[in-house]
């Protein structure tokens, strides 16, 4: 089970880590703080003082076509913000 899928790079991701050292990211469901803490410490060399986690349900959708209402959703999600201790820094451009 990979714990980190991917960082989110957002408008408001971005000022929370360039003003408050806080750094986001999309996170496995059933993952918890410390294994969040762990991951991140372990993948980007950093220490980290605090996590915060926010769980978001599916998004669900319906469409009218010929054949009837289509419905569907997507999956459930959660992020994971993370404040990383003064000096320590991560640079997720570094290997495009």
């Amino acid at each position: 089970m990979s714990i980190i899928i991917k960082p989110i790079i957002t408008e408001k991701a971005t000022l929370g880590s360039e003003l408050h050292n806080r750094y986001t990211f999309l996170v496995h469901p059933k993952a918890n703080k410390i294994e969040i803490k762990k991951a991140i410490e372990a993948a980007y060399g950093v220490r980290v003082e605090q996590v915060r986690t926010m769980n978001y349900g599916p998004e669900r959708k319906m469409r009218y076509t010929k054949t009837g209402i289509q419905k569907g959703k997507s999956n459930a999600t959660k992020k994971a913000v993370v404040h990383v201790v003064e000096g320590d820094a991560i640079d997720f451009y570094s290997n495009l």
